[in-house]
């Protein structure tokens, strides 16, 4: 499946209220704009409906992802920990993630943002197994939880 088929990422986020589901559109097109050769892995969770963006189509390299909740949406760094984030905008305590919390578009910091996620990028490409490198541009729904703790 290709970044320009919806069809998943859409039915997982009817759910979700409007303003959510605009953001979470604004986001990923967002994230392809600034790195168009990633590929798009999408977890109906449980909890969240998890969109990460990886340099293969494993979750291991995955850079950023987009986390939505049904008053939210997290954008997030997988191993966060290593950005420089200057200006200290991201959250979590945890050992390697870090996130900003989106209710609407003026909370983020786009050109702070786009940096922090070009050097994800960067990163994440140091650690990238050769192996990996074919997949570029494509779209996969990895896993749908059947029970779900979030908007049915």
């Amino acid at each position: 499946m290709s970044k320009s088929d919806t069809k998943d990422v859409f039915k997982f986020l009817e759910p979700f209220p409007i303003e959510v589901q605009d953001i979470t559109k604004w986001l990923r097109d967002f994230v392809w704009a600034s790195c168009p050769d990633c590929n798009e892995l999408i977890y109906d969770n449980y909890n969240a409906l998890a969109i990460g963006f990886g340099l293969s189509d494993k979750a291991s390299d995955v850079f950023c992802s987009i986390a939505v909740y049904s008053k939210y949406v997290n954008f997030g760094f997988l191993r966060g920990h290593e950005l420089s984030d200057p200006d200290k905008i991201l959250k979590g305590g945890g050992k390697m993630y870090r996130y900003i919390t989106i209710k609407e578009q003026k909370d983020m910091p786009k050109a702070y943002i786009k940096k922090l996620l070009l050097e994800s990028v960067v990163n994440a490409a140091s650690r990238l197994k050769t192996d990996r490198q074919g997949l570029k541009k494509i779209t996969i729904t990895k896993a749908v939880s059947v029970k779900k703790r979030r908007p049915l």
